[in-house]
């Protein structure tokens, strides 16, 4: 029989469950170890009473036990506990870059800007913080290996068809940042994808309409800023939630089959152009000179016209003067012709040979010499008279007049 048999009363004061006294035995009433079954009674009985249910009570209809009591207490504070803790899960903080998109079963509600929010904690509603300042980048035509190397070609998105037929290998590097956060959450399923897509359909659509020359030269800048406008116009169709900041070029040529062609036609372009500017140069340079020397020409035609029309006039002016003194005395005005005229042709001569009608000897008349004489003795006489009073120089100077008078009165006789 075992130790604890109830109905053995000579080891009653073996048991160490029924000690006289007990304070839950009332008297000395024995009682087992507890039940497991009998616990998980208690724990609802309290759980029922804690949300407003009775529990059963305790034998003979008195008051329940103290210690059960204290357990609803304490489950209550428990649950207010965990009650509070959820509350505060739903506290976030929006950085000043970020939004927060809140979503309530799944649906869209808000976009809460920088700065503490709350929310109905999860699972009710959830937070999406999206950076909106981040500018981020993609390549098309190659992939970027690191900083300061040279990135891999991927032909399949770099060669494009132009206008004039031509294929040319054209490598972008395109940057965008989040515009609107909500539109890029529910939107946008993969960013990269998306915008690689729209901006390599929008470069090829512009290299298409423009011909190799201008792609590969002087239309770079224009190529990117068409492709960055169309891209756009496509991305705010689709409510995207993108917004491209930049579209750059890293790169355009023609394939590597038809590179070493492609430069002897640049080098031929260039040399075309250089001898074009040399050209332009000299043109620049003869013009003016031309155009100077063309109105100098004409300011000289000009000038000798006015010489010749006010030459001519003075000739006829004097032509007809000496009309007018011809038919008064026409023999006079012969003879005073002749003797200018002789006077003009001797005046160039050095010798002058006279021939006499009625003699068979030549004079010979050195003008020049007695020309010269004459001057000599007038330039002596004219220092005399510097020499003597004012009154005598007066009267030698009358006397040189008269004698060249009869000289040339005996020239004019011998001339006859």
């Amino acid at each position: 029989m075992a130790w604890n048999e109830p109905n053995e009363n000579k080891d009653k004061d073996k048991d160490p469950w029924s000690k006289e006294g007990d304070q839950w035995g009332k008297g000395g009433d024995q009682q087992g170890p507890p039940d497991l079954d009998e616990v998980i009674r208690n724990l609802k009985a309290k759980l029922s009473g804690l949300f407003g249910g009775r529990g059963g009570g305790a034998p003979g209809g008195g008051r329940p036990p103290l210690g059960r009591g204290g357990s609803v207490v304490g489950v209550g504070l428990l649950v207010l506990i965990l009650a509070v803790v959820w509350l505060l899960s739903g506290i976030y903080i929006v950085a000043p870059a970020e939004r927060g998109v809140v979503l309530r079963f799944g649906e869209y509600v808000t976009t809460t800007e920088p700065g503490p929010h709350w929310h109905i904690p999860y699972p009710i509603e959830e937070v999406e913080l999206v950076d909106v300042s981040q500018i981020r980048s993609y390549e098309i035509g190659y992939r970027s290996t690191g900083r300061g190397r040279a990135g891999s070609p991927v032909p399949t998105e770099a060669l494009m068809l132009t206008q004039d037929e031509n294929i040319v290998d054209v490598r972008i590097a395109v940057q965008y940042r989040v515009k609107d956060a909500a539109n890029y959450v529910f939107n946008v399923r993969n960013a990269d994808i998306n915008l690689r897509q729209v901006v390599e359909s929008a470069l090829r659509e512009v290299v298409g309409k423009n011909t190799m020359d201008f792609v590969l030269t002087e239309g770079r800048a224009e190529v990117m800023l068409q492709t960055e406008k169309l891209a756009q116009q496509v991305l705010d169709q689709y409510n995207a939630g993108l917004i491209v900041t930049s579209v750059n070029m890293q790169d355009a040529q023609p394939p590597e089959q038809v590179q070493e062609a492609f430069a002897d036609a640049i080098k031929a372009r260039e040399d075309q152009q250089r001898l074009r500017n040399e050209a332009e140069a000299y043109a620049n340079d003869i013009i003016p000179k031309a155009r100077g020397a063309a109105f100098r020409r004409v300011q000289e035609a000009e000038a000798y016209k006015n010489e010749a029309v006010a030459h001519a006039e003075g000739e006829t002016a004097r032509f007809a003067q000496v009309l007018k003194e011809y038919l008064d005395a026409p023999q006079i005005t012969e003879e005073r012709l002749y003797l200018e005229a002789m006077e003009s042709v001797m005046d160039r001569s050095r010798k002058v040979l006279v021939d006499v009608p009625e003699g068979t000897n030549v004079f010979y008349l050195p003008l020049d010499r007695m020309v010269q004489e004459g001057r000599s003795e007038e330039e002596q006489r004219a220092i005399s008279l510097d020499q003597l009073s004012p009154f005598g120089k007066g009267a030698l100077e009358r006397e040189a007049r008269t004698r060249q008078s009869s000289a040339d009165e005996s020239r004019s006789r011998r001339a006859r």
